[in-house]
């Protein structure tokens, strides 16, 4: 998922180890009625945090492309969140199925569990937003994509973990 990207702070604490639905489809779990508009806020909270902790030249870039994306249109992060979690849930299902399968010190934390995965994982999230880009008609918001793509891997990969645990908080 572009919009998700940088920062260290891991919001979600873990599972007590052993605390995984096993054979859990995340799309069924993630998007259900009463879960997909928690998920959704969650997701949009985790990447605001996750931008606005970026520092350096990198860290400026991919807040003025958020900025940009936000001042373009306000709704935007949240509808394309609510519209990519089907993808990112089958993305990150066989991670899912593997890590509900785990014990020991696997077992309780599926946000370390992605990050031990962290290049895999980085690099099928983001051909989620990849393969969006192709089919844009806002330009706008291809060319913010465009500017901070190149670093998107390491900020996805530093995120792994929150998100990991934002998931796991949902489907567990």
């Amino acid at each position: 998922m572009a919009a998700i990207v940088g920062g260290d702070q891991r919001p979600y604490p873990a599972a007590a180890p052993g605390i995984v639905l096993r054979n859990t489809v995340l799309r069924d779990t993630l998007l259900a009625p009463d879960a997909q508009p928690r998920v959704a806020a969650d997701c949009e909270a985790l990447v605001d945090r996750e931008v606005a902790e970026m520092s350096g030249v990198t860290g400026a870039a991919v807040r003025l492309a958020y900025r940009t994306v936000r001042t373009f249109d306000a709704g935007h992060i949240r509808v394309m969140i609510e519209s990519l979690l089907p993808d990112v849930a089958d993305a990150l299902q066989p991670w899912w199925t593997a890590f509900a399968t785990k014990s020991g010190a696997e077992a309780g934390d599926f946000g370390a569990y992605l990050a031990s995965r962290e290049d895999e994982v980085a690099e099928a999230l983001l051909g989620i937003t990849d393969e969006r880009r192709k089919f844009s008609h806002r330009a706008t918001i291809v060319k913010a994509y465009n500017t901070v793509r190149p670093s998107a891997v390491k900020h996805v990969k530093v995120a792994l973990p929150a998100l990991g645990r934002l998931v796991q908080q949902h489907a567990a």
